[in-house]
């Protein structure tokens, strides 16, 4: 494969980088305190309530709604631990197979609102890509470890 400036192994890695920040900033932007108290799950429950889909209404029902700080919990430290994982490359196929499913399940959750689908769409897409990229290869810590050969 021909690129500029950088190889091919060196633009998937950017891609992993990139997509790292991206999940840092999903955690960075959330009001925590909002957020810890119910405030993300209490949104993400009125849209589960009225899902056209009634796996969705039930799944929601019985794995988050009993432990809505738990989850809160959850959501924001993954975002976090994607983010720094991604970006210093540790973990690499486990976070992205991670923040591929979480970016799926918000897909699912928000089926009816188009509006919330691009950023999930693209992040899914970077993730598939740096997977299959293998973008642990270089400019990791999986790589300078030896993880994933």
């Amino acid at each position: 494969m021909e690129t500029m400036w950088l190889t091919g192994a060196e633009w998937v890695a950017v891609l992993r980088i990139g997509l790292g920040l991206w999940w840092l900033e999903s955690w960075r932007h959330k009001d925590k305190k909002t957020w810890f108290t119910g405030g993300g799950i209490d949104w993400a429950a009125g849209i589960a309530d009225k899902h056209r889909w009634t796996f969705v209404r039930s799944g929601f029902d019985v794995v988050v709604k009993p432990r809505p700080r738990t989850m809160a919990y959850v959501v924001a430290y993954a975002e976090l631990a994607l983010g720094l994982g991604l970006i210093v490359g540790f973990l690499t196929p486990i976070a992205l197979i991670g923040g591929l499913v979480l970016n799926l399940i918000y897909l699912v959750l928000m089926i009816h609102d188009w509006g919330e689908q691009g950023q999930n769409l693209m992040m899914a897409l970077i993730s598939a890509v740096a997977l299959f990229g293998m973008s642990w290869q270089v400019w990791s810590l999986d790589h300078a470890f030896g993880l994933f050969t």
